[in-house]
This record gives structure tokens, C-alpha cells and sequence, in this order.
């Protein structure tokens, strides 16, 4: 088995180039760091440079927030700075949206923006085609960003929700699924990656099942876009619901959802607004709404923030430059670096699975005899940033590393965890 360091030595070969072209004037400028990504190996420590993190602070909770590097806030502050001095607050969502769609496998016209995971569950909830005495399956990991939206369905339509446990590993979560499955069942709208393990479930395995027993699929993905190298299409989802301020490491308050193309006439809008509206008419002689846009594009509306798209367009070059499967590769590393550490502690539960599949980029663990939530106390006075899971009663300690990350770091939590065992 390889040491722990040996996790990190990994290569970057087969680098994805730039996109071919900037998206507009306010697209990001990349530093020589950066830059020489293109020309060999990828430099995990020059990575690192682009980050502004406090050297006191070592940051081990990005499944909560991705600090963007500084391509991505000077794109946003250079887009702030030209509204208002110009007064030009449009612009920059058609780009923003051909961005994501060439980092996930989608087509422009299946992307909609959002300004959060949040907001596009409540959209997908709403727009299923539904009716009282339908279920859903929920997981028993579930963020409230996920449960609440289908619970205040479930309150206010009669539908009833089934929850349903995850396994060990990837075949006993796609077998517990399936069992939990009845002949009143609509909707499997459980996470890709829980927020509170952060395992990995089997979403390409369960889509296509749920897809030949005509259900449909709506996919909770707050930790999959940046995290993983993903293809949308491949997955085979009817929605895919994610933000782009977690692992894409873009600006706070950026989302968008994926509604498979051929979903898009079974997915209601029920709400609409400026840019929705394919065509409409209200005058005194006539009133007439011709309905809405045939895309995605008819799930987002009125005015946004063009510095909030280009920042993303910017996350998104960042995150092409360095490759989706390097990044991949660096988190799993991380992961496996931190896991094999916890594995070598007495007195620790590990939560999340060891399986690689269903494994990336956070570990979860609760202590055998020591306060959980007084290590997260305890650590926060070490300026060591981690969550503490009190979804579901878990009452866990979660940790998650992304490319601005080191050996060192982990080491240095490692070496915190030790002192409380």
C-alpha cells in the first residue's frame, strides 16, 4: 500500500487548453503562475499562490464555501467597478451560461442561472408535474437546501415523502433506493454527494434505472460541479441542481440548473418574469402572453448581477486551465491523504465510506469518547476552519480539502486530531 505522500504525487497529463476565446472585456487575466500550467506539470503550489487565504488560517471547510482565486474577484470587481461608472449592468449570462455548459457536458439551451442550490430545488419541486398521494424519495443526508422545498411540497400538495437510508457503498445505496421504490413513487430527488459524509452515491446507476420505471430524477448536486469531472449528459438526470460558490470556487451567491432537454416540456415555470416570456401583449385592445421560452432559459428572469456571470465565467476558465480531471485528481488525492491518517487514529468512527467511488473530497468522523462539537469549538480557536454535521442528529466533524490545500495542512489537523484522542 503507498504512503500517505505517495497519495500526492500525481501528474497532470492530458491538460485541457483555455477556452479559445475571453468572454467579453471583463474576462480574467491570469498571472504567470497560472500561466505556465499550459506549458508542463501542474505546480499544486503555485495553485496554492492564487489563493488569498490568511496563512494563520487553515481552511479545511469547503463544503460549506470555495474562496475564489484572484482571477476570479478581479473579474467580478473589474464587472462592479465598470457598472458603476458606466451604468451598464447587463450582459455577460448567455456567456456565462455557454461557460457551464462546456464544463459539464450540457447544451446552452438545458442551463438555466440561479443564485443558488436552493432557489433551483424550489423551481425543479414545483415544476415536477405532481399530485396529492405521490411520493418522493429523499435520503436520510439530506441538506435543508434539499428537504425543505419537497417537505413544503409535501404540506401544501399532499405529497408524501419517503426517506430512504444510504448503504455502506455504492451497490447497497442503489439497492436500498430501489427498494424503497413503490408503485406511487415519482421522484428519486436525493443528493450526488451529502453534504454531511460527502459519499458519493451511484447518480449514473440510479438515473438510468429510475428512467426505464418512468420516474423522474432531480438531483441535489451542491457538491459535484468542480468537485468531480462531470459530464450531464452522461449522468442522465432530469434535473441536476448545483452552485458554482463551493468547488467551482466562483463568486458567493452564483447557481444554475440542468434540465435535460427533452424534460424541458414537463418541467413547469411557475414563475416568469423579463427574458422568460417568449412573447407577450397588454394594451387596451389586447392581452396576450404566447408563453414561455422552449429552454431553460425560461426558469431565470429579470435583472441580475452581470458581475456575479462573470465572475463565474472566470471560476470556470480557472478551473478549464488546470483541467477538471487534475482537480479531480488533486482532491481524491487530498482525500486519501487525510483518510489514511484518520485510519491510523485509535478511538475515531470514521463516517464516510472507504470505498473509492463513493469517496472524494470530504471525510466525516465522530470522536469514540471526545465532545464533537467541542473539537469544532476547539479547533475554531486553532483558526482551524471545519463543519460540524448536525443534520440528522450525525452530530459528526466534517473536513474538506480542495486545490488551495497541502500536505502540510493535513497534517497539521492530523496532528490536532491526535492531541484529543
Amino acid at each position: 500500500m503507498p504512503s500517505r505522500k505517495e497519495f500526492l504525487q500525481i501528474g497532470s497529463a492530458g491538460l485541457l487548453g483555455m477556452f479559445a476565446h475571453r468572454y467579453g472585456a471583463f474576462a480574467s487575466e491570469y498571472s504567470p503562475a497560472v500561466q505556465q500550467m499550459a506549458d508542463g506539470e501542474v505546480d499544486w503550489t503555485h495553485v496554492q499562490s492564487e489563493f488569498d487565504l490568511k496563512p494563520e488560517i487553515t481552511f479545511l471547510n469547503n463544503g460549506t464555501m470555495g474562496p475564489s482565486p484572484r482571477s476570479v474577484v478581479r473579474a467580478y470587481t473589474d464587472r462592479i467597478q465598470e457598472i458603476n461608472s458606466t451604468g451598464h449592468y447587463g450582459g455577460g449570462d448567455h456567456e456565462c451560461v455557454a461557460a457551464l455548459a462546456a464544463l459539464l457536458g450540457a447544451n446552452k439551451e438545458e442551463i438555466a442561472l440561479t443564485h443558488n442550490v436552493t432557489e433551483g430545488i424550489n423551481i425543479a419541486a414545483w415544476g415536477v408535474p405532481l399530485k396529492k398521494g405521490d411520493e418522493v424519495i429523499l435520503s436520510t443526508h439530506e441538506h435543508v437546501g434539499n428537504a425543505g422545498p419537497w417537505l413544503n411540497l409535501a404540506r401544501l400538495k399532499g405529497v408524501k415523502i419517503t426517506v430512504c437510508p444510504l448503504g455502506k457503498d455504492a451497490e447497497d445505496t442503489l439497492r436500498l433506493i430501489k427498494k424503497h421504490v413503490s408503485k406511487r413513487t415519482r421522484v428519486i430527488a436525493v443528493p450526488h454527494i451529502p453534504c454531511t459524509i460527502g459519499q458519493v452515491l451511484p447518480v449514473k446507476e440510479m438515473c438510468a434505472w429510475a428512467r426505464e420505471n418512468n420516474i423522474y430524477t432531480v438531483v441535489d448536486g451542491a457538491h459535484g460541479t468542480g468537485m468531480l469531472k462531470m459530464d450531464l449528459h452522461d449522468m442522465g438526470c432530469d434535473v441536476y441542481v448545483s452552485c458554482c460558490h463551493k468547488w467551482l470556487l466562483g463568486p458567493k451567491g452564483t447557481g444554475y440548473m440542468y434540465v435535460r432537454e427533452e424534460f424541458l416540456k414537463t418541467l413547469e415555470s411557475l414563475q416568469t418574469g423579463g427574458y422568460s416570456a417568449e412573447e407577450w401583449v397588454l394594451t387596451e385592445k389586447e392581452v396576450s402572453f404566447k408563453g414561455l421560452v422552449p429552454t431553460a432559459h425560461k426558469y431565470y428572469y429579470g435583472t441580475q448581477s452581470a458581475a456575479q456571470y462573470y465572475g463565474v465565467i472566470a471560476a470556470v476558465e480557472f478551473h478549464q486551465k488546470i483541467g477538471p480531471a487534475n482537480i479531480e485528481m488533486r482532491i481524491r488525492a487530498l482525500n486519501n491523504y487525510l483518510f489514511a491518517g484518520l485510519k491510523d487514529l485509535k478511538k475515531l468512527k470514521i463516517l464516510t465510506p472507504e470505498e473509492e467511488i463513493s469517496r472524494c473530497g470530504v471525510v466525516s468522523f465522530k470522536f469514540d469518547k471526545y465532545d464533537d462539537h467541542q473539537f469544532f469549538e476547539d479547533c475554531q480557536k486553532e483558526k482551524i476552519v471545519i463543519r460540524f454535521v448536525g443534520e440528522n442528529n450525525l452530530n459528526c466533524v466534517r473536513v474538506s480539502t480542495h486545490i488551495y490545500n497541502s500536505e502540510d495542512q493535513i497534517d497539521k489537523f492530523l496532528n490536532f486530531v491526535k492531541s484529543k484522542v
